[in-house]
């Protein structure tokens, strides 16, 4: 009887599901942070992140670190922001490392090399803080989700805030790789109807810095047409181009510039363009959440300075991992993958939502206009208004429910 009695325990246990199992062996649970350390500008966006993800997990978990008893513990890798080393880096994270999910990367180009790495493992690949369109595109699968915006987001934002029509004009600047070229398209696509007309559009390699013949291009293209004239830039990490162009005095011929938020490292060059109208994913006084609340209190205690663009990041895809396991009924990745579709969870940025046909995160963006303080050492992005994510029309990527 006393066996019986022991085997019945043991299968209930089994039938708990995968959390029973851990809880048995003390298991933690491993999240790889697999983004780019070294190598690139942008390392400073992974940095944010690793800080965003870290109060992420100390919120949603109320400073346990735990989840129905078990450990969360994190790896951190470096891809060099090179794709071949990302793909080994997120092989090594979930072969030798056992990492149950990964969070990465930051360049659109490297996240892409990694996207298939997920679907070798089976296991999930939560894409925070790269942008492509593409990441829930053709070239994704239905392991990988996507806390950070996408391009369609920052584009069709940026239409809403230009106002476009018939009088408008755009020659547009972009990095000749997925992040400009997706932001671009999704720019274009985003302006169709409006009237408004695409007259150029210029993209340069990575890290460049001399703006100079660009920009002559660009002014050439707009100078002589009438009504509005605009220079959208989409740059994420090559040089000041908003500088450079400011620099050459586009004012001369009518011409203005515009261009999305960015992190408070950059937005001190703003206040060359006070006035300046556009979109921004994030700032730190814009969100009113106690999300938000805790992340500015705490940020500015423990770093005397504010939260930043990926450090709000960090802490979304902290915070719908943590939404997840405590929701699905165990740690397998099928389970996970049912849970996480469709869910929505709490950000600094207010409620996202993973969209189920493709696992893009839905999500707010802002229309700002530049306000110059020069008692505040950077530019400020006030709101001019939140542009919920039912006013865009996100295009669907990979139709996961196929």
């Amino acid at each position: 009887m006393r066996r019986l009695i022991l085997a019945l325990a043991a299968g209930a246990a089994l039938a708990a599901g995968g959390f029973a199992a851990l809880a048995a062996d003390g298991d933690p649970i491993k999240i790889a942070l697999v983004h780019g350390l070294s190598g690139s500008p942008l390392e400073v966006y992974s940095k944010q992140t690793s800080t965003g993800f870290a109060m992420g997990l100390e919120y949603a978990t109320k400073g346990t670190m735990m989840v129905k008893g078990h450990k969360i513990e994190v790896i951190e890798k470096d891809t060099q922001f090179k794709p071949d080393i990302g793909r080994s880096a997120l092989a090594e994270a979930y072969g030798d490392d056992g990492a149950l999910i990964a969070v990465g990367g930051t360049s659109s180009g490297v996240t892409t090399a990694m996207l298939p790495v997920a679907a070798e493992h089976q296991k999930i690949l939560l894409v925070e803080p790269a942008v492509a369109d593409s990441l829930t595109g053709k070239d994704s699968n239905r392991y990988v989700f996507k806390t950070s915006r996408n391009s369609s987001m920052d584009m069709q934002a940026q239409a809403l805030a230009l106002k476009p029509d018939a009088n408008l004009s755009v020659a547009t600047l972009a990095e000749d790789y997925a992040f400009g070229k997706d932001g671009i398209a999704a720019f274009k696509k985003a302006l169709e109807g409006s009237g408004a007309t695409i007259v150029a559009e210029e993209y340069v390699p990575l890290k460049t810095t001399d703006y100079t013949a660009v920009g002559e291009r660009l002014f050439t293209a707009l100078k002589d047409k009438p009504g509005r004239k605009v220079i959208l830039i989409y740059v994420a990490g090559s040089g000041d181009p908003m500088g450079a162009l400011v620099g050459m005095e586009p004012s001369r011929h009518g011409i203005e510039i515009s261009t999305g938020g960015h992190i408070l490292a950059v937005l001190p060059t703003y206040k060359r363009v006070p006035g300046m109208e556009g979109a921004i994913y994030y700032y730190y006084d814009i969100p009113k959440n106690p999300v938000n609340d805790w992340l500015v209190a705490e940020h500015q205690k423990r770093f005397q300075a504010p939260p930043d663009f990926f450090t709000a990041g960090g802490m979304a895809a902290a915070m719908a991992i943590v939404k997840a396991l405590e929701t699905s009924p165990d740690l397998e990745t099928e389970s996970l993958i049912k849970t996480m579709e469709g869910m929505s969870f709490d950000t600094p940025k207010g409620s996202m939502t993973f969209r189920k046909e493709d696992h893009q995160a839905l999500q707010s963006m802002y229309h700002f206009k530049i306000k110059v303080d020069d008692a505040v050492k950077w530019a400020i992005p006030e709101l001019v208004r939140e542009i919920k994510a039912e006013e865009m029309n996100i295009p669907v990527g990979r139709d996961n429910s196929k």
